[in-house]
């Protein structure tokens, strides 16, 4: 591959750098230079390993000797967590499979989602995504196969239940719904897509790294972006997600000031399980600070029995049994102007329309990204404004088909283990 005419990256001159040095040091040490590991002197050269130019070279001339540009790996762990985006698709998938009486193993999820996302997702990290998300591998009528654990069954026909006692028999609301979320974007957000020459191959001049970021804060209704409920603000930190740079006292301020004199009266307010979105009043009882001796006066003054022997942590587990069920900061907050919170299933965000918001938002920032904070401020307002009534009604309306979706399918993963429960009766009989 010729480079006349082309623009080389800092990388590429500070190789020219170094061979030139090496070349010169050559030159001084004396006229003869040695050539028989020729390996040897190109990392030398180059300042970089040999293992390195082994490396390449085994690549490239597997390859049929063309350099080809390939996406970076991290080098160590697989990673933890999977894209958001695949998780909606990963669930669908089972429960299809599951549904039509089909096995479905990790290696088959992996080898799907390869195929039609072009996603290679390590097998091990896949493993942990499921196990966290509430899936348990085990023994399925006929087959061996992942489902749903019965907690996250239980949490969305919970959620789905207060969701339709909320619709009217014409398809109107009780309540007024009011999604909200948080998210972030990078000052280096941009689109990974670009038009190239094949003879040149894949390579754009853009900074390393994410950059600082803005984490905003917003809420939708049927009607579109709430008015005045916009928060915007520069993280102090570059690691993590939006979660470890939020807190209960910043987003408690936005959601009293900002978003509660903002959305109708009587509204159904609906947000995930956030750690700052779950903070139990100061009162909750027992927590993780509550002494042995103030739990065992509790019950005796409640007249609940209990021995002398029982540990602490006997006593915690009677105390959170017999006591009544804590309440959260946000939801005593929420009552008392008049509104109800209603939280998404852990896990679920093709339920939180929100997240398309999001999308749209974002995808509009990678195309405008010029990997400067003052650009990316300043697009904001444009990337918002994609965002309109008719979006968000749409976006809503395929939540409320995907809610049906999963309320007709579980009635019927309900009746498939009804069925199976039967057939080992009649097994054993």
């Amino acid at each position: 591959m010729s480079f006349q005419g082309k623009e080389f990256t800092p990388e590429m001159i500070q190789l020219i750098v170094n061979l030139k040095r090496s070349f010169d040091a050559e030159k001084r040490a004396g006229p003869v230079v040695a050539t028989i590991n020729p390996v040897q002197r190109v990392a030398k050269g180059l300042g970089i390993g040999e293992a390195s130019v082994k490396r390449i070279m085994a690549r490239y001339n597997k390859e049929g000797q063309q350099v080809i540009r390939r996406p970076y790996k991290p080098r160590g762990r697989p990673e933890y967590r999977v894209a958001t985006n695949l998780q909606p698709i990963i669930r669908e998938y089972i429960r299809f499979q599951n549904l039509g009486g089909q096995r479905v193993g990790v290696e088959q999820v992996r080898d799907y989602l390869k195929r039609e996302y072009q996603a290679e997702i390590p097998s091990a990290t896949l493993w942990r995504c499921f196990r966290r998300w509430g899936f348990v591998y085990g023994s399925g009528k006929n087959r061996s196969s992942l489902k749903e654990r019965g907690y996250v069954i239980l949490a969305r026909r919970k959620y789905l239940r207060a969701k339709r006692a909320n619709r009217n028999a014409d398809g109107s609301l009780e309540r007024a719904e009011v999604y909200l979320d948080e998210t972030y974007i990078n000052k280096n957000h941009s689109s990974r897509f670009t038009w190239y020459l094949e003879e040149d191959g894949p390579w754009v001049n853009k900074p390393s790294g994410k950059g600082p970021r803005f984490i905003i804060v917003h809420a939708i209704t049927k009607d579109g972006w709430v008015d005045g409920a916009q928060l915007v603000f520069e993280a102090k930190k570059r690691s993590g997600d939006y979660h470890g740079q939020m807190d209960w006292e910043n987003f408690s301020r936005w959601f009293t000031i900002q978003l509660l004199p903002n959305i109708a009266p009587n509204s159904l307010i609906i947000m995930d399980n956030a750690k700052y979105h779950n903070v139990l009043v100061d009162e909750a009882f027992p927590s993780s600070k509550t002494t042995k001796e103030q739990m065992q006066d509790w019950l005796t003054q409640n007249n609940y029995p209990w021995r002398v022997d029982m540990l602490r942590p006997e006593l915690f587990e009677l105390c959170k049994r017999l006591a009544p069920v804590p309440e959260f900061k946000l939801d005593k907050i929420a009552e008392a102007h008049g509104h109800k919170i209603l939280r998404t299933p852990q896990y679920h965000p093709e339920l939180q329309p929100i997240e398309t918001c999001w999308a749209v938002v974002k995808n509009y920032m990678a195309a405008s990204c010029d990997f400067t904070m003052a650009s990316l401020k300043k697009n904001l307002p444009c990337g918002f404004a994609k965002v309109t009534p008719s979006t968000c009604k749409k976006v809503i309306s395929k939540v409320v088909k995907q809610e049906d979706k999963f309320w007709m399918e579980d009635d019927q993963m309900e009746q498939i283990s009804d069925e199976f429960e039967e057939d080992l009766v009649e097994c054993v009989d």
